[in-house]
């Protein structure tokens, strides 16, 4: 399978949108899969920004038509009758096949998402033309009890949208990156599954975002991986 990885800098409006099309019609016949990141339709740090940037899923009929020719995966705010979801949208075959809404929203330090979005309450696997899939959101990976619920969905992929903030800074590099490949590799051989993490770039608010998307093998070995802080898309073969 060709997935292509869109380690991208998202702008806090609804202008993403335009972005992301443009991305998968550049991208469509290379790959079979493009992944973007967290809140990819977004921006992260919308606050009460949400009220106004929230979308509605009839408003992108337009990445239904283009899954015709490819699948894809992107992270956005799903307004949901009268309160917001953290998702991740897979579209395949002119459908929404699978929409993940974040269980674990983050509510300490840096983060207010619980504040402004509605948890999910479920992890599933659903199947695709590539094989059968689960996806996450960011926090999510760092429950160990998701790691469990997501061994007895047994996908062949894990898609794990991400939004890091760089922290943790120490001579040798970022803790917070080491620590997210730990559990990365850990929940790919816990689950016997290869795991694609996208993790978006740029600032916002004071806040830095490092990227270093990978894919991850189910001997947990990095099979692929990206730079730090660079706005960069490619495709790779797994």
């Amino acid at each position: 399978m060709r997935v292509t990885l869109v380690q991208s800098s998202p702008k806090l409006n609804r202008s993403n949108l335009a972005d992301i099309i443009k991305t998968i019609n550049q991208y469509k016949d290379e790959s079979d899969l493009i992944v973007f990141p967290e809140l990819s339709l977004n921006g992260y740090m919308l606050q009460d920004k949400l009220y106004e940037d929230a979308w509605n899923l009839n408003e992108l009929d337009e990445l239904k038509e283009l899954s015709r020719e490819v699948d894809f995966v992107v992270g956005g705010a799903i307004r949901d009758s009268k309160v917001f979801r953290n998702s991740a949208l897979y579209f395949s075959q002119g459908e929404l096949l699978s929409q993940h809404n974040k269980v674990h929203l983050p509510n300490y330090g840096m983060f207010e998402e619980a504040r402004y979005f509605s948890a999910g309450d479920v992890f599933e696997g659903f199947e695709t033309n590539h094989g059968k899939i689960s996806m996450l959101v960011c926090e999510d990976l760092w429950h160990a009890g998701v790691h469990h619920q997501l061994f007895d969905e047994n996908p062949d992929y894990i898609l794990a949208l991400v939004a890091s903030p760089a922290r943790g800074f120490e001579d040798d590099g970022l803790l917070i990156e080491d620590q997210w490949y730990a559990l990365l590799k850990s929940v790919a051989l816990h689950c016997d599954a290869q795991v694609i993490f996208v993790n978006r770039v740029g600032f916002e608010d004071g806040l830095g975002f490092w990227g270093g998307s990978c894919i991850i093998g189910r001997d947990a070995r990095i099979l692929h991986k990206m730079p730090h802080y660079k706005t960069i898309i490619k495709t790779f073969k797994i």
